[in-house]
């Protein structure tokens, strides 16, 4: 079954473009033009894969917020925002409110595709059963095949990159991890500081739940390693 992927843009032509394309590569494609159009269909089924623009027709922040509304019915579900722009702050805040990935539309068709295609490998990731579905360090608790993490038996609420890039550190405590290393596991390709804004917005959500939380340690120069002994 083709995988179903849902484009909220509301320039035209754009949108077509970007469904024509898809459709080549063999998606299901589904197009809307504002945030509340998307969101009435989401509501009654969910996508296989969103990808969303900012602003939304009259609305400049609206794909925030649909990013928002949909990470509150799925935490597994990827989220691509694809917009033109291209500020520091509009990355983080999209990150920050639960986005996969954070595309301009200067990026290349082949990298969108492969873009595309590495946060569908991680959804089938999670139905292959690994050697290590559960793995404790210390307080820690995670499991590949339900993608869930607990800290001191609270459930900690990551998205699919978080929890890739969490798992990565977690596998070998100690050993720092580079971006590539993170990249490579959370298949993603992303820049040093997209890989910092969900390195901080994971420590925000362990925080969250402790206050004393401080087992990610940056390692200036090199990257970031879990410390199970801070």
């Amino acid at each position: 079954m083709a995988r179903r992927i849902a484009i909220v843009e509301d320039e035209i032509a754009l949108r077509e473009n970007y469904a024509a394309i898809l459709k080549k590569q063999g998606y299901e494609v589904a197009c809307y033009g504002d945030r509340i159009g998307a969101l009435n269909v989401f509501r009654e089924r969910l996508p296989d894969l969103v990808i969303l623009d900012i602003g939304l027709e009259d609305d400049m922040e609206g794909g925030f917020e649909l990013c928002r509304e949909l990470r509150s019915m799925s935490r597994t579900l990827p989220i691509m925002f694809l917009t033109a722009r291209d500020g520091d702050f509009d990355t983080v805040s999209g990150l920050r409110l639960g986005a996969d990935d954070y595309l301009t539309k200067d990026i290349t068709l082949p990298q969108l595709l492969a873009r595309i295609s590495a946060l569908f490998r991680r959804v089938e990731a999670l139905g292959q059963p690994p050697d290590d579905a559960d793995l404790t360090v210390g307080s820690l608790l995670i499991n590949t095949n339900c993608l869930s993490v607990s800290w001191k038996e609270q459930p900690v609420d990551l998205t699919l990159t978080e929890f890739w890039i969490l798992h990565c550190l977690v596998r070998r405590p100690g050993h720092v991890k580079n971006r590539d290393q993170l990249m490579q596991d959370a298949n993603v390709i992303v820049d040093d500081s997209t890989i910092t804004s969900h390195i901080k917005r994971i420590r925000k959500k362990f925080r969250s739940l402790d206050d004393s939380f401080d087992c990610i340690e940056t390692v200036y120069g090199m990257g970031y390693r879990w410390n199970a002994n801070p």
